[in-house]
């Protein structure tokens, strides 16, 4: 048998079941004949509690058979009858039967089967329904409610004929085509109530059967009390005849009171030995309520799990926009949630040639190393290879041969990884609107279980959000790209005016973000940033070229009108009606030429009062303007620059923003101003200060061999 196949989750809508009250089922069995119709393909109708019940028994009876011969006839995965949400159809059942008839040489085993499910673990949800009721009485009467859990076929009908007898009737839906051997199945297991409450049954009849030309299956069951109701009988007669004999007998024979005393000793024995078999069917009793009520919370506890893992899964993609944080979310969601020992999440490359790690837990340290940078080749697309398939196909896999792990993982460079013991790994692809994006993979649970259809059910759900969510976020990327594109057109658009300034938003921007990065700001505060640094001038659009060129003298009303396009700057700005974080963009656009002590304009705001993002746009701004040519100086030395802004620290500057400055210039400029001088030092009495506009300052500059330095308007006090 081929160790990989391909699954698919098993969607078959509940059949209602029609009350059980004679009514005619014809609208219940509609919805079967137009459902097989339809599809095109049989309806699931039998779930694989049966067939495991059939297994069980099998084994207990049959040992030297091997079952694989039986489920490879049948079409069924070993999985799939572990699992308790999956239904097969009549075929499946038909050819499973067929087999192991043939191979046990038995043609009764249906009804040996049936009658064994009291004892088949297999068949906790039996015992599950019928040892919530007090008797088999109360079970028979919620025969259709229970059979509804475990078959599609056909209708049941329970009614009291007495204390101790029952008729049950079975009424086959339309466009089902059972088999006897299902006929006989059943009656075992209508028998099999009586073995949960250790009663004896003492006649069972089928009067009427639809394969021996009946309209409907009839059974009737009649039974016998368990051993401590008949010796409790047996006691209450003894004691209504001590009770005689007392009054009637012993005031003429008084002899008689030895006899009188050993009844009564009888008597006492007797109940003793009803107390003991009452306490040993209680146990009974108790003992199969303990282990279902243990299966119920360890069910309880894998649907709670899953409806976190869902709901907090949903949480992460609504938060998440980057694609590896959402991935690295979501495997961390599974660690915490699911049994799943080991995850990875592979998505593929935009040209679909290979598969690369995108995120994972449950791989040793020593291991990740080897399998992050790892690729696992999507060629030829006919591959047998399963993470080829899965991706192409759009089929998930289960792997249920450790051998077939040399395949999953094929690279060199994991042999380690793949001699880890993984008795069932899942592979479940990812997918959007058709189109392949990648592979889900999990395997080895904890606990020694087996990868179940509801696994796979759950990890096909969870892939397809996956799948939506990676779409999402590549859109939010490439819609955040087109945006950052815009808005760099727009920067661009007011710096091309002057070919002097050219690129200065572009740099305003790069020393802006470097600055946040030295003062330990985190990704979103750089993006608004970013955008704030690259739009700070666009008030500009509102200035003359006139003015805006100007290689001489500004006039007062000229310098005002330069000065106006901070205020403009975030009135444009505020049009744009930015969302979220975005809001304070006009704000810090708007104020980069505030100053630290007050002094600034447009507003005059002071120390705290000046927005973060402004205070960082100051000084990036400053270092660019002073570094490069402008129409009224040449560009200054970069040391002279930076001792400009260390004089002005505290003053024009945030301290500790200049300080950040200081330390990205000594990581990250430094080392692009080794390959070569940017500037040409002033010389003093050069006569560009002539050229400075309005409130131009010569300042002497300390330490740097008495030179003096020209100082631009907006850093003058």
């Amino acid at each position: 048998m081929e160790a990989v196949k391909a699954v698919w989750p098993t969607t078959v809508g509940t059949l209602d079941s029609a009350p059980l009250t004679g009514k005619d089922p014809t609208a219940t069995d509609q919805k079967v004949t137009e459902k097989t119709e339809n599809s095109g393909a049989e309806t699931p109708l039998y779930n694989s509690r049966i067939l495991r019940n059939y297994l069980e028994f099998l084994h207990k009876m049959y040992p030297e058979i091997n079952e694989q011969q039986i489920l490879d006839h049948a079409g069924v995965e070993p999985y799939q009858i572990k699992d308790e949400g999956h239904w097969f159809t009549q075929s499946q059942h038909d050819r499973f039967h067929e087999k192991l008839v043939e191979l046990t040489g038995n043609p009764d085993i249906a009804m040996e089967a049936g009658r064994y499910v009291a004892h088949s673990k297999g068949a906790g949800f039996f015992r599950q329904y019928t040892l919530a009721w007090i008797g088999p009485s109360a079970v028979f009467s919620m025969l259709g409610k229970l059979t509804s859990k475990f078959t599609r076929s056909a209708l049941y009908e329970s009614r009291k004929i007495s204390p101790n007898a029952v008729e049950i009737t079975v009424i086959p839906r339309e466009g089902v085509q059972e088999k006897p051997y299902q006929c006989q199945n059943r009656f075992g297991m209508i028998q099999a109530v009586l073995d949960f409450f250790n009663y004896s049954l003492s006649k069972a009849e089928h009067p009427e059967c639809v394969f021996k030309g009946g309209r409907v299956c009839r059974y009737l069951l009649t039974w016998e009390s368990p051993p401590s109701t008949r010796w409790k009988r047996i006691r209450n007669l003894l004691a209504l005849l001590l009770a005689s004999t007392g009054i009637l007998l012993v005031p003429y024979f008084p002899w008689d009171t030895l006899a009188l005393v050993s009844i009564l000793f009888s008597f006492t024995l007797l109940s003793h030995y009803i107390d003991h078999l009452e306490k040993k069917e209680l146990t009974t009793l108790i003992s199969h309520y303990r282990k279902e009520a243990e299966a119920q919370i360890d069910q309880i506890d894998v649907n709670y799990q899953n409806a976190r893992l869902i709901n907090e899964i949903g949480g992460t993609i609504a938060k998440k926009l980057q694609i590896r944080d959402l991935l690295e979310n979501i495997m961390h969601l599974f660690r915490q949630h699911l049994d799943y020992e080991r995850g990875m999440i592979l998505l593929a490359d935009p040209s679909k040639t290979h598969l690369s790690f995108s995120a994972g837990y449950g791989i040793p340290e020593n291991r990740l190393s080897r399998v992050q940078p790892a690729t696992f080749s999507l060629h030829p697309p006919q591959s047998r290879a399963p993470l080829v398939r899965c991706f192409h196909q759009q089929k998930p896999l289960l792997i249920d041969d450790p051998k077939e792990l040399k395949d999953l993982l094929p690279e060199k460079n994991l042999a380690d990884y793949k001699k880890s013991e993984t008795p069932s790994s899942l592979c479940v692809p990812i997918v959007y609107e058709r189109e392949s994006l990648g592979v889900l993979l999990v395997d080895r649970p904890r606990g020694q279980r087996a990868l179940t259809q509801t696994d796979l059910s759950l990890l096909m759900g969870i892939a397809n959000q996956i799948g939506i969510s990676i779409n999402n976020a590549r859109v939010m990327e490439q819609q955040k790209e087109q945006f950052k594109a815009i808005l760099k057109v727009l920067a661009a658009s007011i710096d091309a005016r002057d070919p002097l300034t050219a690129g200065h938003s572009e740099k305003v921007n790069e020393y802006a973000v470097g600055i946040a990065r030295a003062l330990g700001m985190d990704a979103a505060f750089c993006e608004v940033l970013s955008i704030a640094a690259l739009l700070h001038d666009y008030g500009k659009i509102g200035i003359r070229d006139d003015i805006l060129k100007k290689p001489g003298k500004l006039t007062e009303e000229e310098f005002r009108e330069i000065r106006s396009h901070a205020a403009q700057t975030r009135s444009i700005l505020e049009q744009m009606n930015f969302k979220g974080a975005y809001r304070e963009i006009p704000a810090w656009a708007g104020a980069h030429h505030e100053k630290f002590d007050g002094s600034g304009y447009p507003k005059g705001l002071k120390g705290e009062e000046i927005p973060l993002g402004a205070r960082i746009i100051a000084v990036a701004d400053v270092f660019e303007a002073l570094t490069s040519k402008r129409h009224y100086r040449d560009p200054m030395p970069t040391e002279e620059a930076l001792e400009i802004l260390k004089q002005e620290s505290n003053k024009a500057f945030d301290g500790k923003v200049v300080e950040a400055f200081l330390r990205y210039y000594q990581t990250t400029l430094a080392s692009q101003k080794a390959e070569g001088p940017r500037t040409k030092p002033l010389a003093p009495g050069s006569g560009y200060q002539n050229r400075f506009r309005p409130g131009t300052k010569i300042l002497p500059l300390p330490g740097v061999g008495g030179k003096t330095l020209l100082l631009p308007p907006n850093l003058c006090p």
